[in-house]
């Protein structure tokens, strides 16, 4: 499965219980998921085979799938075996994996979609640092001018295709400035979380992260919270003012795609790659390789 165009590859993908050729797992123009985002997905990685928190990422998949309304036909096992079977077909044991379920073309085509049949389909592939280098040479991030909303206009915790639209349009700002990614504020004006992952500080010793509030309370970020508690690590998680950016010593970002990436740069404040950045990095990494 050599890189290239994501339409254009060898390999089969996983859609309602069969396996397409890749090149031909399509949709018709007209769903539903393409003009109203009715979409909800999961990002994971596997190490040697093994998903890591495979079956939390099933069922977050499907508790988002509720919160945006899409009755999904599949079960945990179902989208546990889905997973499995996609990645053997694959013949590929390190790699990430992409369940995606949306609402289809139907007899609706308007803002409601309650005629319109639900899909599932689980795609695979080899992917490596999501930052490139940053994991040693740390990440340099822009500051988006978008917000994360409030929980009053969004399903916040929902992994639903729509929420990220302000992301794409954030990182590709940050892309034209030299940038790997970008922090975003919430509606409120706190730190929220880069566009795909979840951000933490230290201080004295001790760790701060945003309260997951408005935002994804990420998997990776969990794991990386225990890991940090294990070591006796105090973990602060409230309210983080922009103000308070200059007077943190070293950052780093967790998600499925990032792992665990420090952060040398945001905007006009500089971090150190330092030894709680890289240390815990390097934690995580021996933990979803199984060798802790």
């Amino acid at each position: 499965m050599a890189g290239g165009a994501y339409d254009d590859r060898d390999g089969v993908i996983w859609m309602d219980g069969a396996l397409v050729p890749w090149r031909e797992a399509k949709v018709h123009v007209l769903t539903h998921a393409l003009h109203y985002a009715s979409s909800v997905f999961e990002g994971e990685r596997a190490y040697g085979g093994q998903i890591f928190k495979s079956r939390e990422h099933s069922q977050r998949l499907l508790d988002s799938a509720r919160a945006m309304d899409i009755p999904s036909r599949w079960t945990l096992d179902d989208i546990e075996q889905a997973k499995a079977t996609a990645m053997a077909a694959n013949g590929l044991k390190d790699c990430y994996v992409r369940p995606v379920m949306w609402r289809g073309s139907g007899e609706d085509m308007g803002v409601a979609a309650l005629l319109n049949p639900v899909h599932l389909a689980v795609a695979v592939w080899e992917w490596g640092a999501y930052y490139g280098d940053a994991k040693t040479k740390g990440a340099k991030l822009d500051i988006s001018k978008w917000k994360r909303p409030s929980p009053e206009t969004i399903p916040c915790h929902a992994k639903a295709a729509g929420l990220y639209m302000i992301c794409t349009m954030s990182k590709h700002a940050a892309q034209a400035k030299g940038c790997s990614d970008a922090l975003m504020y919430d509606y409120r004006g706190y730190v929220a979380e880069a566009t795909g992952a979840n951000i933490f500080f230290t201080k004295d010793g001790k760790v701060h992260t945003p309260t997951p509030d408005c935002f994804l309370n990420g998997l990776t970020r969990q794991t990386v919270i225990d890991l940090l508690k294990q070591k006796d690590v105090e973990v602060i998680e409230r309210h983080i003012m922009p103000d308070e950016l200059e007077s943190f010593e070293q950052c780093w970002l967790t998600g499925t795609a990032a792992e665990v990436t420090p952060v040398g740069q945001i905007g006009d404040y500089s971090f150190d790659v330092g030894p709680m950045a890289v240390g815990i990095a390097d934690e995580y990494e021996r933990l979803v390789r199984g060798n802790r």
